[in-house]
């Protein structure tokens, strides 16, 4: 006998239902369309099939400001899948630990600059590493590294990295409070057990702790993935869209952005931009799918 659906439920999702159709699938749907098309100069769009696609990744000009995009996102995701989770899992586990006093305080602070704009954020730090006007270079003199201050973002070999760090800065509060929330549901009972065996507290985090928040670490790190090919408004807001010195902050976003809108003598093309497009969500799509494939069932098996 085939169980009916109670209507309750079907009228609690109906409004978030609509709500993701109108604002996230059917717009997905309509740039997978526009890819295949392509925008004449009257503005008549012709069927070209996966042309555009083949202009992005094997036209000379098109091919190389892509994959000079693709791996400047890639160097972005790793900065901060390899400084700032390490650094949230440090912070939540110093947080937790009963012992400190004004923990409630330290995560208010380090978690207050994730509230506050990107374009605010990228401002103020513009203005602390001009070497014109900003206080770089004194506050590192009082740590002696004065000699080390450099034009951190007006240099090619630094400006992403320094961008990178700045929005570690920002976002470590996320993972941390994540990190912080699967360490305090770790069962007290085990932790005491182990206490009782006279194991030390760091071999408790590495052998029963850390193994049992190992999916929280996986969310994070998917999480981190997603929200770094998704990055745009620090890059905008601090190098602008043509993501200088010499592209050498450009990433996907930023690329989307001038190919779709243009940009100073750049002309703009909806077709070519969603082609872009597709291909950042192809890309996203192809992580979260080898994520959820090769490291989520072994997590679910562990847990087992």
């Amino acid at each position: 006998m085939q169980r009916k659906v109670p209507w309750h439920i079907l009228v609690f999702l109906a409004p978030a239902l609509l709500i993701y159709s109108v604002f996230s699938a059917l717009p997905l749907l309509d740039t997978l369309r526009l890819s295949f098309f392509t925008t004449s100069e009257s503005g008549h769009q012709t069927f070209t099939g996966l042309a555009n696609y083949h202009t992005i990744l094997f036209d000379p000009e098109w091919s190389h400001a892509f994959w000079n995009a693709m791996w400047n996102n890639c160097k972005f995701f790793l900065l901060h899948l390899l400084i700032q989770n390490p650094i949230g899992l440090l912070l939540a586990t110093l947080l937790s630990l009963k012992s400190l006093k004004g923990a409630k305080t330290y995560r208010t602070l380090i978690f207050l600059p994730t509230l506050l704009s990107v374009v605010i954020i990228g401002f103020i730090w513009q203005l602390i590493l001009s070497p014109l006007w900003g206080v770089g270079e004194k506050l590192m003199g009082f740590a002696g590294l004065a000699d080390y201050f450099a034009p951190f973002l007006g240099d090619e070999g630094s400006a992403l990295i320094t961008l990178a760090l700045i929005s570690v800065w920002q976002f470590v509060g996320i993972p941390m409070m994540l990190i912080y929330a699967a360490l305090l549901a770790v069962p007290e009972d085990i932790v005491e057990a182990a206490h009782v065996e006279g194991a030390s507290s760091l071999r408790i985090f590495w052998e029963i702790k850390l193994p049992l928040i190992l999916p929280t670490l996986g969310l994070v790190t998917i999480l981190t993935f997603v929200g770094n090919f998704n990055a745009f408004d620090l890059i905008y807001s601090v190098k602008g869209a043509i993501a200088g010195p010499n592209y050498s902050t450009d990433i996907l976003g930023t690329l989307f952005y001038r190919t779709f809108f243009g940009y100073q003598s750049q002309i703009g093309s909806p077709t070519m931009g969603a082609a872009v497009a597709t291909m950042m969500f192809l890309v996203i799509l192809s992580g979260v799918g080898a994520y959820f494939f090769f490291i989520q069932r072994k997590l679910q098996r562990f847990e087992l």
